[in-house]
């Protein structure tokens, strides 16, 4: 869909903001452009658009060079999300989802129909849709950003750190929403962040930008944080990169027990029963199966259990879709040590130790090394991908 041949920007001053880049952005897919401050990533989106137009290279857009196109054309063919949405303060909601569609000469009850589809495809209350925009909370702005940008349906999407303005939690969901959008839509999709995580969450292809606009490396995420090309790629994803390509790796193999799991009427002679050595906590559920919390089995009375007195379980973990990282976490913000895995509804799966996780983790990577570091992980489901 887009291929930027030998570009650079070089300013009247004499900066290089990008230096002879060349990129194959792959189709219906999303790119990601990563890399310290200065390193010409957002420079090369808006060179994509033409809102920067490049000094040297060549940038083309389904075969087509973009020099050879009409810029208003251009812009009106793709969608730009921006930081704070760029929202426009006068307008109603359903009218500024509306706005390229009236621009293409939509009629307005067409226009604000399709506004209305995208509200509730983006997971925005119908209600919303005669607020403006200082009335809403910056995550809700951020999806009528992107409400806004897919309105007339371009096959291209330009995202200039869109998330980067809103707290943690919202952050995450407008990830997940993201994916959950691109698995719908297919869009070919261009993404700058300074912040790995979040290209390593979201991207088929990561590109990791230099100082200077020159192009470090450019891989799947997998690929990037099992063979980083260079010092400064390894350094700029940071210490804990081993951590990251965790999630990568589905939890399914995981060796789940579940004779440490007694419900909460159990009788004395149930919970003798599934008293072990080898598993000195039990794992009491309720009447339906839903974690309660862990104890000591010489702590549990038949009938007598008090939900109250028992240990957090902490954390739980999807068994077969969550990644090994997730049941790591678990495992570690466990009281106990162990993990406790749910089925889809929130039911005990069974539990893991950290010693069982940290067996399937040295099992993960020697198959990554094996199959030569990315593989392995392109058999991770994207559920795994989204809540790492």
């Amino acid at each position: 869909m887009i291929r930027i041949d030998s570009v650079t920007k070089r300013y009247p001053d004499g900066t290089v903001a990008v230096d002879r880049l060349s990129l194959e952005i792959p189709d219906r897919s999303i790119t990601v452009l990563v890399g310290p401050s200065g390193c010409g990533k957002t420079t090369t989106l808006r060179m994509i658009n033409r809102m920067v137009e490049p000094s040297e290279g060549t940038i083309l857009l389904d075969g087509k060079d973009i020099l050879q196109q009409p810029v208003n054309t251009l812009r009106r063919s793709m969608g730009y999300v921006i930081q704070n949405a760029g929202l426009f303060q006068h307008r109603t909601i359903v009218d500024n989802i509306a706005t390229v569609p009236r621009m293409l000469g939509w009629g307005k009850d067409k226009a604000r129909a399709r506004a209305r589809e995208l509200m509730e495809r983006v997971g925005l209350d119908a209600g919303l849709a005669k607020r403006y925009p200082y009335q809403l909370s910056g995550g809700q702005q951020q999806r009528v950003g992107v409400a806004r940008a897919l309105a007339a349906d371009p096959p291209v999407l330009l995202m200039d750190e869109p998330f980067s303005a809103v707290d943690p939690v919202v952050r995450k969901g407008l990830q997940d929403e993201l994916l959950r959008l691109q698995e719908e839509l297919g869009k070919t999709i261009v993404f700058v962040t300074h912040d790995i995580d979040e290209a390593v969450k979201i991207g088929t292809m990561v590109a990791v930008m230099r100082t200077g606009g020159k192009l470090a490396q450019f891989a799947p995420p997998a690929e990037l944080l099992s063979s980083p090309a260079d010092a400064f790629v390894e350094d700029f994803l940071g210490a804990d990169r081993g951590i990251r390509r965790l999630s990568f790796f589905s939890s399914t193999g995981l060796d789940l027990l579940t004779a440490p799991i007694v419900a909460i009427d159990a009788t004395a002679e149930q919970i003798a029963a599934r008293s072990a050595a080898d598993t000195p906590y039990l794992l009491v559920t309720d009447l339906d199966g839903r974690p309660l919390g862990w104890s000591e089995p010489r702590d549990l009375t038949a009938g007598a259990v008090e939900a109250a007195e028992l240990l957090p379980y902490g954390r739980p973990f999807v068994a077969g879709k969550d990644s090994l990282r997730a049941a790591l976490d678990c495992a570690v913000l466990s009281p106990t040590g162990w993990a406790v895995a749910v089925d889809g509804e929130g039911r005990a799966a069974g539990v893991v130790s950290q010693q069982a996780i940290g067996e399937a983790i040295r099992g993960a990577h020697a198959e990554g090394r094996t199959n030569g570091g990315s593989s392995a992980a392109s058999t991770v489901t994207k559920a795994a991908r989204i809540a790492p």
